[in-house]
């Protein structure tokens, strides 16, 4: 039983720790700089047709291209 306490303790005082990390730095735990965009892939899936969200952020970042394109000034 005390194992399983102190392992307890342990797990609390990292997400202690983490957490005043994060109230001070104001910045959210983030991945390496490796991943799937290294490699060249667009999508985590193998699907033919994007999700909804990956098509609403496409079709944003198109807009936005499109806007900076036109752009007068």
């Amino acid at each position: 039983m005390s194992t399983f306490i102190a392992a307890f303790v342990v797990l609390l005082l990292f997400f202690l720790l983490m957490s005043v990390g994060y109230i001070i730095k104001r910045k959210a735990v983030e991945g390496s700089c490796g991943g799937l965009g290294v490699l060249g892939i667009e999508k985590a899936c193998d699907c033919d047709d994007p999700c909804d969200k990956r098509k609403r952020r496409m079709a944003e970042a198109e807009r936005e291209a499109k806007l900076n394109q036109n752009r007068i000034i």
